[in-house]
């Protein structure tokens, strides 16, 4: 009947209106969780309005895991979460500078060529004669000295002569400065970084039990031994300054195997120290003692005074 077939007719287009309320209520609901879901993808603005959360709750089919209440704001933007941080590495060395060496490292042959005193600097780790005679006569005319001893020489059961020498640079603070020189005179370019600070450390401890003063940051080289990676090194455990020298007397060395007279000593340094100028001798150097009264009064002579490693260097 035509009546009949109206209402099938008007029944048919409100299920179909409902169907499409629904289907546009789910859609809706997709989009809102996408918006806070883990894809990072943000729905573009609409006109339709935002689902409040009571109407997300009510849409969740039953069943499905709970989630956090929370407010839904349409956005065009979405900043998105910060990646996890990976840790940087801590250097193991101090980081070199342009010209190669350690930003806190410091390799030092001289000091200021305006500067109108010299560094006289005595290693001690082998022969002890005539350390203490050498020791007094600075003492007694004031000479300033920088001493680099070995660990070794503080623990050297067969002699006094070390633990003396400590004794004196802890009585005269304002002539001596103690730097280190290892504790068993290795070449430092053949030690890993560890063995380098093992060295440092062992020496220190020796020889602090007869002197309070801080060898840090005064390191010497054994044999001169040093290049960038041991500059590094040494200046990681607070051996901020590797000093070598620029005159070397070579006092070590007997004349029996050609080593220099004590005039010969003597020369050298008079000819070729000039202000800044920093000069390997031993404590314990062949024809040292008879040569420091001439060196002394030569370069007195010159105009020039006598200072420590650090005086010299200003710190």
């Amino acid at each position: 009947m035509p009546g009949g077939g109206r209402c099938e007719t008007l029944a048919a287009m409100a299920l179909s209106t409902r169907a499409a309320v629904a289907l546009a209520g789910v859609l809706l609901l997709g989009l809102a969780v996408g918006g806070c879901g883990g894809s990072g993808r943000v729905p573009a603005a609409s006109s339709t309005p935002a689902l409040t959360p009571a109407a997300t709750a009510s849409a969740t089919p039953t069943g499905a895991p709970a989630t956090p209440t929370s407010t839904v704001v349409a956005s065009a933007t979405r900043t998105a979460a910060p990646a996890t941080a990976t840790p940087t590495p801590r250097p193991t060395t101090v980081p070199p500078t342009a010209t190669g060496l350690p930003a806190s490292g410091r390799l030092v042959a001289n000091g200021p060529r305006d500067s109108a005193r010299v560094a006289l600097t005595f290693d001690m780790g082998g022969r002890v004669d005539p350390a203490l005679d050498i020791m007094r006569w600075l003492v007694d005319h004031e000479v300033r000295a920088t001493i680099f001893m070995t660990g070794a020489m503080a623990d050297n059961p067969n002699t006094d002569a070390g633990r003396e020498v400590l004794r004196m640079v802890e009585a005269h603070p304002k002539l001596f400065e103690l730097g280190n020189h290892s504790y068993s005179h290795p070449d430092f370019r053949d030690l890993s970084t560890n063995e380098a600070h093992a060295e440092l450390v062992r020496a220190a401890e020796a020889m602090a039990r007869f002197c309070s003063q801080d060898p840090r940051p005064l390191f010497r080289p054994p044999f001169g031994g040093v290049d960038d990676r041991v500059v590094a090194a040494v200046a990681a455990a607070g051996y901020t300054r590797t000093v070598t020298w620029d005159v070397d007397t070579i006092d070590w060395k007997p004349e029996s195997e050609g080593g220099p007279t004590t005039a010969a000593i003597v020369q050298k340094v008079l000819t070729n120290a000039r202000g800044g100028s920093i000069v390997l001798m031993h404590l314990g150097g062949y024809n040292t003692l008879g040569a420091l009264p001439a060196i002394v009064d030569g370069l007195r002579a010159k105009g020039l005074d006598f200072a420590t490693v650090s005086a010299l260097l200003g710190e």
